[in-house]
């Protein structure tokens, strides 16, 4: 056997192989854990058309031609990012070439992967299934990340002492997280006997562009057990798969872009071309803390450089139970002015701005501003907001063409998504296709004519149908094409922050539908929900930074003046703990109730706007659960820790919030949030001894919430 090991001072992974076995990770250590994988898997696995699994299965892994590659050779490099690692394999017999990647960030462990596959000519055509007549070869599923689950060196592995936290979403139901025992999930089948693994596993798939519509491609595997945390996600705005499955020895888990049998996803290589895989990442901690430090670390440390990234600046936009897509001048100005009264540093003026038909749905794409809800020109709008010392936005759906949009009729046919030769409809949207040069220069000369024409400085980036398989025209398949676009969409994101550096974006979808790493990572602003209902939103807002860092997250809050005074504040906190993110009726508002704003505004730049952009999150009482009477959020800063705390009609009495960094020490706790007239203190009490503070939480309050602050 051979080996090798590449890493830095925050991880290292062991490279084993031999002339007959495949490479694999056999080996990491890492935050002084040290971790061994007896139950070896390959580095990659890939199907294509004529070859298929060893033993057959549905699996991601167990492939023909993963247990095939060799070991040809690696090298690594470091620059100012991290470190980096190419692992070359091949499959002589079939002739292709793959090389896997890795990125190690520094002083960050949590590494990328993904995988690049070259057909390098195979054997002649009649001795090979898998080669076509002109020799090229089929790829049907290429894995970005395989791994089995390891043990601690010393501690033999164990499928059963793991337990799996995913998430199920929905439009207005982001962000509910469970967990289930590995044991629950594959029972032992005593497969040993068969001489073979399992052929099932727990699969969960996302199909067309709302990458966390239904599921999340970010999971967790927590031994409590073992001492050990995997975190893995795979980084993609669209089709992905991932699974966890039982092997004989131990578990497994597999990251992956489309699939044929998932997506209608198939990429021809005719000899000498080559496909990359979707990247997928991962990190092992002694805990579930940890892993969420390390994934925070690493968002901040693999995001693109961008605007109003660590020091997000507070917003107004005037959509959310207010204004609803019928933007006016005479609607705007009032808000404009009780926005810039109350602190607000963006106002983003949302749906319908662009429409004179009165239904501004099927209208959108062409992106000129509406002379009849602006009868002086938005110019008026837009000039009160910068006057007024704001930045000034607006809302697009870039993705998207309305059947009554004249760009329907003057974009070619190319730019638009295709399926058997007709275009692709949903909900009365065309949909664009980046991977075209006029769908492309149709939003570079929208954008760079706003900005330009307009002094906008801010864009809310919306999404709003989803395309389902994707795009047959100029691909070897629907799924194909459809990761083309995705791919193509990203790079057009980034040349927008590369011509306007200054420009900040929010990444919407249907509320938190595409919050994924490949969207967050290129957005300063992501909006977690269209949820309406302010008693359901602290759940979806304290689950957030579970799948993006807290200053990124833009969680509604919209009181209005029929809250009463603690409802409005349990409003107002439900976006304090992120990217204070506002709405509401401010002009209608008493004067008491402006007075809160201000208070909320002013005490967010005090206490969470200077720290936010470094602070780790943690939940004191456990990820929120959707009906949980009472919820908390926590942001760990290095010299302060700040807690929100929600009462949802609960019982009242003594809530234990753990802050286990201050154990032992002298604490002081204050209330950020509300304070004054008509506001009941809660009472905190500090137990050095366990590092807990005890907050008392009133009975029959009905909708209640503080937030608070502790200091050492």
């Amino acid at each position: 056997m051979q080996t090798f090991t590449w890493g830095n001072e925050t991880l290292t992974m062991t490279f084993t192989w031999a002339d007959d076995q495949p490479v694999v990770v056999s080996a990491l250590n890492t935050g002084g854990i040290d971790v061994r994988f007896e139950h070896r898997l390959p580095l990659v696995e890939i199907l294509a058309t004529g070859t298929g699994h060893w033993l057959a299965n549905d699996r991601l892994v167990h492939t023909d031609i993963g247990r095939a590659l060799r070991y040809v050779s690696h090298s690594t490099d470091k620059d100012s990012h991290g470190d980096h690692l190419d692992v070359t394999l091949a499959d002589a017999a079939l002739g292709i070439t793959v090389i896997v990647h890795y990125d190690l960030p520094r002083a960050t462990p949590m590494f990328r992967v993904s995988a690049t596959v070259t057909n390098t000519g195979g054997p002649a055509v009649e001795d090979s299934p898998t080669l076509a007549a002109d020799g090229s070869i089929v790829l049907e599923s290429v894995t970005s990340f395989v791994s089995a689950f390891g043990a601690p060196q010393g501690t033999s592995a164990d499928c059963d002492a793991w337990r799996l936290i995913e998430c199920e979403n929905d439009w207005l139901g982001e962000g509910r997280w469970h967990e289930t025992p590995t044991g629950k999930l594959f029972p032992r089948l005593a497969q040993q006997m068969t001489g073979h693994n399992p052929r099932g596993a727990h699969s969960v798939v996302n199909t067309g562009t709302w990458s966390t519509g239904r599921h999340t491609p970010l999971a967790l595997l927590d031994s409590r057990e073992l001492g050990l945390t995997w975190l893995f996600q795979i980084e993609h705005n669209a089709a992905w798969r991932w699974e966890v499955g039982r092997d004989t020895e131990d578990g497994y888990l597999a990251l992956s872009g489309p699939t044929n049998v998932n997506h209608d996803w198939a990429k021809r290589l005719a000899p000498g071309e080559s496909f990359t895989t979707v990247p997928a990442s991962a990190t092992l901690a002694a805990d579930f803390e940890g892993a969420i430090a390390n994934v925070t670390a690493y968002r901040r440390a693999m995001r693109i450089e961008k605007a109003d990234n660590e020091h997000p600046r507070v917003i107004f936009n005037d959509y959310m139970n207010t204004i609803n897509g019928d933007p006016t001048t005479d609607k705007l100005l009032p808000l404009i002015r009780g926005a810039a009264e109350s602190g607000i540093e963006i106002f983003c003026i949302d749906a319908g701005w662009y429409d004179d038909t009165g239904d501004w749905w099927p209208s959108v794409g062409e992106w000129m501003p509406s002379k009849k809800r602006f009868p002086n020109g938005i110019t008026e709008v837009i000039d009160a907001i910068r006057d007024a010392g704001m930045i000034a936005g607006l809302w697009l759906e870039p993705e998207v063409i309305g059947v009554k949009s004249p760009m329907a009729e003057s974009l070619p046919d190319s730019a638009f998504f295709h399926r058997y030769g007709r275009r692709v409809v949903e909900q009365e949207r065309y949909l664009l296709d980046l991977r075209d040069p006029a769908a492309r220069q149709h939003l570079d000369d929208t954008v760079d004519r706003l900005i330009d024409d307009y002094g906008v400085g801010y864009f809310k980036f919306d999404y709003n149908v989803s395309p389902d398989a994707g795009t047959d025209l100029n691909a070897d398949s629907a799924g194909d094409g459809l990761l083309g676009h995705n791919r193509a969409y990203s790079a057009w994101i980034e040349g927008l922050h590369r011509r306007h550096p200054e420009l900040i974006i929010e990444n919407c979808s249907s509320g938190g539908m595409r919050m994924d790493f490949a969207q967050t990572s290129r957005f300063q602003v992501q909006s977690t929900s269209d949820q309406q209902d302010f008693r359901l939103y602290p759940a979806i807002a304290a689950a957030a930074p579970m799948l993006m860092t807290p200053e990124q997250a833009g969680s509604w809050a919209y009181p209005n003046a029929q809250n009463t005074p603690e409802e409005f504040a349990f409003n107002l906190n439900t976006t304090f703990l992120g990217r204070f993110f506002l709405s509401g009726y401010i002009n209608r508002m008493s004067e008491a109730q402006r007075a809160l704003i201000v208070q909320a505004v002013e005490a967010y730049k005090t206490h969470v706007q200077p720290v936010i952009g470094s602070a780790v999150p943690f939940w004191p009482l456990g990820l929120p659960g959707w009906d949980d009477k009472v919820i908390a959020l926590g942001l760990r800063a290095s010299d302060r820790t700040l807690v929100t705390v929600w009462s949802r009609e609960g019982d009242g009495g003594d809530v234990a919030l753990p802050l286990p960094w201050f154990h032992g020490s002298a604490v002081q706790a204050e209330t950020l949030l509300p304070v004054g007239d008509g506001f009941t203190d809660w009472p905190v009490r500090w137990d050095a001894d366990a590092g807990t503070a005890i907050v008392g939480v009133p009975a029959d309050g009905g909708y209640i919430s503080r937030t608070f602050e502790f200091r050492a």
